[in-house]
This record gives C-alpha cells, structure tokens and sequence, in this order.
C-alpha cells in the first residue's frame, strides 16, 4: 500500500509515499512501548510543557501546514489556517482542562475510610484518523490523551501523506523545543500503517485501545477486531444531521447559517447539517433564502481566498456523492439548484438542493458527504421531531425557535449527541463531542474525553 497524494483541484498526481514495512512498524510500535512509561511517570505539568510548545510549533508552521490542505484535499486556504489556528488553540486550553479532569475525586472522607477516583494512563492508543480535518482530528484525540500520560500512534488517512509529514516535523520540534528540561519524550508518532495491518497492530499486546473517525462501516470493523481483544475503543463515525426550523424561528438567520453549516469544509464534515427540516409555515420563506446563499457561494481554487467551496477531496467521494443525487433524483426528488457535474477540471460538485425528496428515497437516510442539502417540508413541529429522530445516525441536531419551551423539548427528545439551538453544530475543546446509534461510541473533548482512554481507578483506604 502507498500513501498518495492527488491535487483534487486538477485531479493531478503529485507524489506517493509507501507505508511502513513489518520491520519499521514493529520500530514505531517498540518505540511508543519504551517511551510511554517514563511520559506516565513525569508530571502533569511537565507533560503540558509539551502541548504548549506543540501550539508553537503549529503557529510557527500555520502557513505550509495550511497550504498542504489546500492543495492535498481542496480545503479552502481561510479554512485551512482556521483549521491551523483551532489545534493550536487547543493546546492552549488544554493543560488547564486536564488539571480538571484528571484531578482525583473525592467520594468519601470521613473517620472509618477515604475513598477517591484515579484518573490513570491506560497505555498506548492506536488513532486512525480521516482526511477532512487531518490536524484537528488527530489533535483534538492526540491532546488530551497525552496529557493523560498515554502514548499515541497517529495512522494518518491515504489521500493526505504531506499534512501528515508536516505535523509529525510539529512534534519533532515541539520535543526539540523542550529538550534541555526534564520532560521525557512524548511518545506520540506518525504511524504509516498500511490497511492491511491494522488488525495486527490493534491485537498487539502495546496497544491499549483504538479511536476511530471514518465510516460506520470502518467503525464496525474497528470495534469487532478490538472486541476480539478486549481493548477500548472510541468511535467517530457518520452523520445525517437534522436542521430543524420551527415556526417561531428567526428565518432570515436560520437560513444564513444553514449555507455555512451545510458547506464548512466544502460539505465534508460529519457534523456539517445534511438534513434541512422546515416547518410548512416557513418553507417558502427558508427555502428561498436559502438557496440564494447557496447560489452565492464562490466555488473555486482552494488557495484563492476568496473561494468558500473547493474541490471534493477525492475522485472516488466526488464520484459517490454524485451518485446518490442521481440516485435521489430517480426517485422522485427535484435539483432546484444544481445536481450536475459542472465539466470543471478536479473533483468539484456544485452546491445542490434537493426538494420534494420520498420517504424512502436514500437521500432521506444516507449522509451526503459535499456541498448537497435536501430539503423537507414538514407539517408541524410534531412532524419535524419524528423526521429528524427518523435516521440511523444520531451525531448531531441545530434546532431554531424563539420558543424556550419548545428548544427545552427537542434538546430532550432528540436522538443525538449534540443539540445546538439557534446555531451550527460545531466541535469545540471545552465540551464532549460523540454522538449514538451508527454514530459511534465515546466522547472526545470536553472532560468526558479526556478520561476516556484512563483507567478510572477506585482508591479505598480504611482508617
């Protein structure tokens, strides 16, 4: 297997990488195994001398780090060093979140026993990790599990080898930074595993657990090879997020957001809202404003920056998105905006909305991975709850109103992980990010994800 980097903006070849031979995999995965057990030992906040200097080396690098995107996977270059600027950010607030979150707790303190939580390292975690956020993810894991003492073997997606490359230089510089202290090496590497080995390498005895953010089909492998072997996993999987607006919402507002939460990462997020959900007293009035946003996007180079739409990141997703709007159009559903291949060079797709979409057509279930919106028009908010509850995936909910009562009762009965009322769903370092169903299992962020790859250890001591 090779790891190779195609420029989606013209569809040319760039260069590939091959994966690790037997040999040097068994040295990465030796490596971590001799490393982490002097990281666990040193202190909290010697090992956040590394994060701090891992948020330098990633703003003294914001521009090539910025521009790999652009060019390896068509992200916008303004998205691009926002992308940059988020990682970098959360090595900031990291430290201090897991001086929380991994603090004891205390359940018992009187004259017969004290009892306390422990919050310790679990070991080594394996981290395969996707292509459209090929920093924050890895990052937004990586962080806190070694501020928890954990050491991490990142396995970087295929299609972006230069990304990769340019954060494994962040790590080296970080520890370089940091050399003439106390702190041991952070044992945290870019690992080139090929597929094929990675049911080999999350059987291996060094690894402790396995966090994955893909398809649900990649999620369910992962977890039935580590159940295998009894190791922890933590699963990020697909979305079909419901975009609900109810009567009382603000429109105009709605509808604006909904063409950036519909288009951040030109579509290619599993949080980006895919399902639009309007109420019949709104319709009309959503729907036009929001195709005039969508009509309004500037589709284009990735590192000009004025585009707000690159490319597709691959030929093989572009060719599958465009798939299933045919696929959805067969079945009854109308384009009112876009639908087909513009004949532009590269892998781009149009920013589409589909209306009129069947019950049972698959747009109305599968998660759409572009610039693609369908559209529905339901009854009542009655109707919108049962519709955006009605899908196998359950990451993620925006829910707009002006009714206190009414964003109380579906924060409530929504299927999800996430509810965000009166704004996009968005990742962010200070709350739990994970969704149910086929959208995984497990939390990142928040203190929720910081203790999901520790061993959550019950002290009693009997006086």
């Amino acid at each position: 297997m090779t790891f190779r980097a195609t420029n989606p903006t013209t569809g040319e070849f760039l260069y590939e990488t091959a994966a690790l031979s037997a040999s040097e995999r068994e040295t990465l995965l030796a490596r971590v195994a001799a490393a982490q057990p002097a990281w666990r030992r040193a202190s909290l906040e010697r090992r956040a001398r590394f994060i701090t200097a891992l948020g330098a080396a990633l703003r003294a690098h914001r521009e090539s780090l910025a521009e790999a995107l652009a060019l390896e996977m068509g992200k916008p270059i303004v998205a691009a060093r926002g992308e940059v600027d988020k990682c970098a950010g959360l090595c900031d607030i990291a430290p201090a979140m897991a001086a929380t979150a991994l603090a004891d707790e205390i359940v018992l303190d009187d004259e017969s026993a004290s009892v306390r939580v422990r919050y310790d390292a679990m070991g080594n975690a394996l981290a395969i990790m996707p292509w459209n956020f090929p920093y924050w993810q890895a990052l937004r894991f990586t962080v806190p599990a070694l501020l928890a003492g954990n050491g991490v073997l990142i396995k970087p997606a295929p299609s972006v080898p230069g990304p990769a490359r340019l954060l494994d230089r962040c790590f080296d510089d970080a520890r370089a930074a940091i050399a003439n202290t106390d702190t041991p090496e952070a044992p945290c590497y870019i690992a080139l595993f090929d597929i094929e080995s990675l049911d080999d390498v999350i059987a291996d005895a060094r690894i402790s657990g396995v966090t994955l953010t893909g398809s649900d089909r990649a999620g369910r492998h992962v977890a039935q090879v580590a159940g295998r072997h009894l190791k922890k996993v933590v699963l990020e999987l697909g979305g079909s997020d419901p975009f609900v607006v109810l009567p009382s919402a603000d429109v105009t507002r709605a509808a604006t957001i909904a063409v950036l939460a519909r288009t951040v990462n030109s579509g290619q997020s599993c949080v980006a809202a895919k399902r639009f959900i309007v109420c019949k007293p709104v319709y009309d009035e959503f729907l036009e404003k929001f195709c005039a946003g969508m009509r309004a996007l500037v589709v284009g180079d990735p590192r000009d920056e004025r585009t707000t739409v690159g490319p597709i990141a691959t030929a093989s997703v572009r060719d599958g998105l465009a798939a299933q709007v045919r696929t959805a159009i067969s079945q009854g559903a109308r384009a009112v905006l876009g639908g087909d291949l513009n004949g532009h060079a590269g892998f781009f797709f149009p920013p589409t909305v589909l209306v009129d979409i069947p019950a049972q057509s698959s747009a109305a279930f599968e998660e759409l991975f572009g610039p693609v919106a369908s559209v529905f028009r339901v009854r009542d908010a009655d109707d919108a709850l049962i519709l955006a509850n009605d899908s196998p995936y359950g990451l993620g909910a925006s829910v707009w109103t002006r009714d206190a009562a009414e964003a109380d009762r579906f924060a409530a009965a929504l299927d999800v992980g996430m509810v965000f009322v009166n704004d996009m769903v968005v990742s962010d370092p200070r709350y739990p990010f994970g969704g149910i169903k086929q959208s995984g299992v497990g939390r990142e962020l928040g203190l929720t994800g910081f203790r999901e790859f520790t061993n959550v250890k019950t002290v009693r001591i009997r006086r």
